[in-house]
């Protein structure tokens, strides 16, 4: 008989019937709790052990786009403005009729003689920009050819010198008419005149570079007198002046310029030219200027502390020196 069958009691029906229903509800209780333990009590997951065979790294940064430099920019290069300055052909008939130096012509003996007078001068500019001073080297560009009287052969060596010059690689040329009461420069050209020097000075014309005229020689360019006046020695004196002839070098560092002045003994400009210049070079006539003239217009060129000689028409003999006298002149004139 099974333990769990309801044992046969006595009493009244009631008492019974009471029995046998708690004896269905025990045998149900005790079908039900396994799965009411496991609803309240889930078995949690076994954890895995950890493993120590596989390596474990740090944090991989996300892979960088590849460095790509830049390509350097070019400068912005200027635009250059079309010159508007006028061109002119220089007459090489008209050089070579009046025995002047021809550009591209076979290569003379008054070719080989300016060539030493530009060496010589080339060199005193270095020495003007090696000593140093305010606007040194400005004025080392800047040339005033004289001579002491007229007819002594200044111009005829001014534009030998400006075309001799125009030659070497690494300048430009400026040849200015400064000889006022008498311009012949672009006459002896070949080339038409125009505004010019006198003009930019008495404020006719604002720039004075627009009166420059470009020629066909390569590296030479002139500047016409202009129209002329009678104050021509106050204009040069002015302060416009100061800044017009210094502003003919600054505005360009390759620039030598070489002015043909009036005659120093007869007229004044070439005296107030002188302190603008760094060297002046002073033609001496061989058959006609005197001692005393050439020291009289030595002094009225005090202005200028470079004061080198360049003695003109040597009679020339079989076996002498082409090239008859060039050098310095050195001391006061009463020396």
């Amino acid at each position: 008989m099974n333990d769990q069958t309801p044992k046969r009691l006595g009493g009244s029906l009631v008492e019974r019937a009471a029995a046998h229903q708690a004896f269905v509800q025990r045998q149900a209780a005790q079908q039900h709790a396994p799965a009411q333990q496991a609803a309240v009590a889930p078995v949690a997951p076994p954890v895995p052990k950890p493993r120590h065979d596989i390596p474990v790294f740090g944090a991989v940064e996300a892979p960088r786009a590849p460095l790509v430099r830049p390509e350097p920019v070019a400068a912005a290069q200027p635009v250059q403005e079309p010159s508007t300055r006028r061109r002119v052909a220089i007459d090489r008939k008209k050089l070579a009729e009046h025995g002047m130096l021809v550009p591209g012509a076979t290569v003379t003996a008054l070719a080989e003689e300016f060539r030493l007078v530009k060496r010589q001068l080339l060199t005193t500019a270095r020495q003007i920009r090696a000593a140093g001073g305010e606007g040194a080297d400005d004025r080392s560009r800047m040339i005033l050819v004289c001579s002491a009287k007229p007819n002594d052969g200044k111009t005829f060596c001014a534009i030998n010198l400006a075309l001799s010059l125009a030659a070497e690689k690494d300048v430009e040329i400026l040849l200015v008419d400064a000889d006022f009461a008498k311009p012949d420069v672009l006459q002896r050209l070949g080339a038409p005149d125009g505004p010019g020097l006198l003009d930019a000075l008495s404020g006719g014309v604002k720039d004075v570079e627009d009166c420059v005229i470009d020629t066909d020689v390569p590296q030479l360019s002139v500047l016409p007198a202009g129209t002329r006046s009678v104050a021509d020695t106050e204009l040069l004196a002015s302060a416009r002046a100061h800044a017009i002839l210094d502003g003919l070098a600054a505005a360009n560092p390759r620039r030598i310029v070489i002015f043909d002045s009036p005659p120093i003994l007869a007229a004044s400009p070439a005296s107030a030219l002188a302190s603008h210049v760094g060297q002046v070079m002073l033609v001496v006539r061989a058959d006609r200027t005197r001692e005393n003239e050439l020291r009289d217009a030595v002094g009225l060129l005090d202005g200028c502390d470079h004061i080198q000689l360049l003695l003109n028409s040597v009679s020339i003999q079989p076996g002498g020196r082409r090239f008859g006298s060039y050098g310095a002149y050195y001391g006061e004139p009463d020396q």
